[in-house]
């Protein structure tokens, strides 16, 4: 579902990459733990991979698509119809209500909307947040939120899910939850998903880690 082959990023004028000439895969249905130190590159390989940084060389393929070569309308076409994106900040919009929050996605793939109610409404119901729809973010705990984005990243059924840091402002109980939700949904909808954490426990219950360091990828 994510075939990443000779990824190479560099900032201007700085004297070697961010890195160089990545290679790896995540299959459908399972999750890929990203790890490493901090400001070794991780956030910005996810950047690349959906296509909102630029990659000096490489190729990434979403599906069957590769998203380097892909123009800015056709990428961020890609983006909208098969990438969702789970964050650690939430990045829910406050002027919108919980339903709306998840609906985003299916605005922006062009679902019909007499569709909508009842895939937002049963997301909602399955992350434990059936009441909410009609809420404003600012009434929800952190918790809750990451419950929201959960959904609103799941809603259109997308072939990969990037989720940076997704527990890492949670207390331990909730990130538990919350990370058992995204698990079990990824691999319920067959999703491919590559999950960024500074986490032990996190990783461990992924599929399996790949960490980066200044010198690549290692397994």
């Amino acid at each position: 579902m994510l075939d990443v082959s000779g990824l190479t990023k560099r900032h201007p004028n700085a004297l070697r990459p961010i890195f160089r000439d990545l290679q790896f895969s995540v299959l459908a249905g399972h999750i890929v733990a990203l790890v490493g130190e901090s400001g070794v590159g991780k956030s910005t390989l996810l950047n690349c991979i959906a296509g909102l940084e630029t990659a000096e060389a490489g190729c990434v393929l979403v599906g069957s698509k590769n998203m380097i070569s892909l123009a800015e309308a056709e990428r961020a076409r890609l983006r909208a119809a098969s990438i969702g994106f789970v964050f650690q900040a939430f990045h829910v919009l406050p002027t919108l209500t919980v339903a709306q929050n998840i609906a985003v996605p299916l605005l922006l793939t062009r679902v019909p909307v007499a569709d909508h109610a009842a895939r937002v409404g049963a997301l909602l119901d399955r992350v434990g947040l059936a009441d909410f729809g009609a809420r404003w973010p600012a009434t929800l705990s952190g918790g809750e939120l990451q419950r929201v984005a959960i959904a609103r990243a799941l809603v259109h059924n997308p072939q990969l899910i990037l989720a940076d840091e997704p527990t890492g402002n949670l207390d331990p109980r909730t990130a538990n939850e919350v990370l058992s939700l995204l698990l079990e949904r990824c691999r319920e909808q067959n999703t491919a998903a590559l999950i960024v954490t500074h986490s032990a426990q996190v990783a461990a219950r992924c599929d399996r880690t790949l960490t980066l360091t200044p010198d690549g990828l290692r397994a």
